[in-house]
């Protein structure tokens, strides 16, 4: 079982929680593991299905060992630089929608990302911005 936390909760990140809950079995199906959203990181209450997977505390994800794979959507560099390198560094992978994070501190996360064996991963259209 692949366990993923996602850390934001707005559009995009409700969006991939939303794809990744309702699609499980096709998502598990294609990527040969089972896949479960374990933590949603997010200061603000939500009315929805899965509420029981939100956590206001952070350390709630970079102490859980079974999570391997952090979704940061939260945007900006600050908290986001901060939770994406501590995330890295405890050896967890990382994937990210931030364009301003991943311009501004991008070399520095893909080296600590390579230096502990894990994976920081964007999409073009950031890597573009």
């Amino acid at each position: 079982m692949i366990n993923i936390a996602i850390m934001g909760h707005g559009v995009v990140g409700s969006g991939v929680a939303e794809i990744l809950i309702n699609h499980n079995d096709r998502i598990s199906k294609r990527v040969k593991a089972d896949i479960n959203v374990k933590h949603i990181l997010d200061l603000r209450d939500f009315d929805v299905a899965y509420r029981d997977k939100f956590t206001k505390d952070f350390n709630d994800i970079l102490n859980d060992d079974s999570v391997s794979v952090v979704a940061e959507v939260m945007g900006g560099i600050n908290p986001a630089y901060d939770f994406v390198k501590s995330c890295l560094t405890a050896g967890k992978s990382v994937v990210t929608s931030n364009k301003e994070l991943v311009a501004a501190k991008g070399a520095e996360l893909i080296k600590i990302a390579n230096e502990k064996n894990v994976s920081f991963l964007f999409e073009a259209s950031v890597g573009g911005g």
